[in-house]
């Protein structure tokens, strides 16, 4: 199954509001594929761009377009099967002076991976909410707890851990991540080289 991220980042507040969806791709080093309307097209142009390669895919198209958010507007970007929010390097550039945070999610199984950069720093992340590592891993323990992420000890059997990690990124973002949401986006896209694999 495919995987999906949402990200978004904004500006500090002496600096422009947000960056805008063309430098988010740029910063991830990605070569401009033009825009799209709507999800069910993004993800047309990703199964295109999948089903070109005879073996392991050497890229993923990302999907970038801004909302209003937190602070300001926010640029979003939307991915499936690739790892855009997981990158130190992309989290790192887009976070200098203001703020990235990431969900990215392995389709049906149990695999949500939360990021949240502050000012260039990797904040808190985890993968199971007890597990959590970063230079802050406790602030946001009671923000976890309002949204039934146990941050100390067994998870509750009847929490949507998927939709909790996703709407603590909304909670640090202000944008809510709707279907409507993104059906109606516009992307700016971008194809995404995938990073050479450790020893190669």
């Amino acid at each position: 199954m495919p995987a999906d991220l949402r990200s978004g980042h904004r500006r500090g507040r002496d600096a422009p509001a947000t960056a805008p969806a063309a430098e988010l791709l740029e910063v991830a080093g990605a070569e401009p594929r033009g825009t799209c309307e709507g999800i069910d097209e993004l993800i047309e142009r990703h199964t295109e761009i999948l089903f070109g390669y005879e073996d392991w895919p050497e890229s993923f198209l990302a999907g970038a377009f801004t909302v209003p958010g937190e602070g300001g507007p926010w640029t979003l970007a939307l991915e499936f099967g690739g790892d855009l929010g997981t990158r130190p390097r992309i989290m790192e550039a887009l976070s200098a002076g203001t703020r990235a945070v990431s969900h990215s999610s392995n389709g049906g199984k149990p695999m949500d991976f939360f990021h949240w950069y502050e000012d260039g720093e990797l904040r808190t992340t985890f993968e199971w909410p007890s597990g959590r590592t970063g230079s802050t891993p406790d602030a946001l323990n009671a923000v976890m707890r309002e949204l039934g992420l146990n941050p100390t000890g067994d998870e509750d059997p009847e929490v949507d851990r998927k939709a909790a990690v996703l709407a603590l990124t909304e909670r640090l973002t202000g944008v809510r991540v709707t279907e409507a949401l993104l059906r109606e986006a516009a992307y700016r896209t971008g194809e995404v080289p995938e990073e050479p694999a450790a020893g190669r």
